[in-house]
């Protein structure tokens, strides 16, 4: 493929100061994009991500994972001659990307105000818990702390009705990644077409309450939101649920609409549940949805995964089987597509890459 098409962001520089993972995993997607990313660290650890986890050698997995495509450098910013040389190269960096907490910047002596003074046209782009403002500006926190403030971990339960802690570090990766990246590009766009650079005030709180869409739409029609694992996306439907399996797997059943899950119920063998979809006013978390669920579950448990895969196979219902995380690497679905490759690092040896996550073509 032509590089230029590919790379969409050649040209464009990254002072990159973020450490661990909404940062770095914001950066290493502009990486991929094209942009050149300079990773700055302290000197000594440097990223505690470097051994953060087990280490086979010298470096973490996880510091690989989420750094790829990066140069990497090393500045005290507190020592001046080196905050200088900082300084100095933000005049021809496009944009500087740091995750301290609000106000570290400024006590360095590289905050906004010095920062678009070397240079109007840069995009510093500050990823913070709680936002530069606000009552909570200054407090420590993590993903935990923020999908709980933001509405989203009381719904996550498990059913014990004990809200279980997402794999997917929401709060990190969507609220700070890539909505880092999406304030980026805007305002990386501004600045090509009028010459002035933006501060970038990313909230990973403010971003998953912005993202939390179903539980609103529940306050905005009944004045709060579902009981957990109740509401439509969340378990209060047969047709959108999980099954466990003989094996002790599950199948993800997402026959949303009525007519996946009347493909479904033949699959099933049971065409008299075609009725019993949401959209014919079976009423969502009610008695009947859930003993149509609780018919589901003895179904389901009848057969392994690998049987009700195939059997699903030519049925497109939207009902599909849970892997794991070696089984989706081994997986025809990703590795026809490139989306991960078996790569050999210079120290740490052999290891799985995914690849970028946007494909550009013209």
């Amino acid at each position: 493929m032509n590089q230029s098409i590919d790379k969409p962001l050649l040209g464009i520089r990254i002072l990159d100061l973020t450490r661990l993972l909404p940062g770095p995993v914001a950066t290493m997607h502009l990486a991929d994009m094209g942009a050149e990313v300079i990773k700055i660290e302290d000197p000594g650890i440097g990223d505690y991500a470097r051994t953060m986890g087990y280490v086979r050698h010298d470096v973490s997995q996880f510091f690989i994972a989420v750094n790829r495509g990066k140069q990497f450098i090393r500045l005290d910013l507190k020592e001046i001659s080196q905050r200088d040389e900082f300084l100095r190269m933000v005049e021809t960096a496009d944009v500087v990307v740091e995750s301290f907490r609000p106000g570290v910047m400024d006590k360095l002596g590289a905050g906004w105000e010095i920062l678009k003074q070397r240079n109007p046209r840069l995009v510093m782009c500050a990823i913070s818990g709680y936002g530069q403002d606000g009552p909570f500006t200054h407090l420590a926190g993590h993903d935990i702390n923020y999908v709980g403030y933001a509405g989203m971990l009381e719904q996550n339960v498990g059913p014990d009705g004990i809200p279980a802690l997402p794999n997917l570090q929401i709060g990190d990766l969507l609220g700070g990644s890539q909505t880092a990246v999406q304030g980026i590009l805007a305002a990386l766009l501004g600045a090509k077409m009028t010459g002035q650079g933006r501060f970038v005030d990313v909230s990973m709180t403010d971003a998953v309450f912005a993202h939390n869409i179903m539980p609103l739409v529940a306050v905005n029609n009944f004045g709060k939101p579902a009981a957990p694992g109740r509401d439509l996306l969340t378990g209060g439907v047969p047709c959108y649920n999980v099954y466990r399996t003989s094996d002790d797997r599950f199948m993800a059943v997402g026959a949303l609409e009525l007519k996946f899950w009347e493909i479904c119920c033949d699959v099933l063998d049971r065409a008299d549940l075609k009725a019993c979809h949401w959209s014919h006013g079976q009423k969502i978390g009610g008695t009947e949805a859930m003993a149509v669920k609780s018919e589901l579950d003895v179904i389901f448990a009848q057969q392994t995964l690998a049987v009700w895969t195939e059997r699903f196979a030519a049925a497109d219902c939207c009902v599909t089987p849970v892997l794991r995380t070696d089984e989706a690497i081994a997986h025809p679905l990703f590795l026809k597509r490139g989306a991960v490759r078996h790569v050999t690092h210079a120290i740490e040896g052999d290891y799985w890459e995914t690849d970028a996550s946007v494909k550009f073509r013209i």
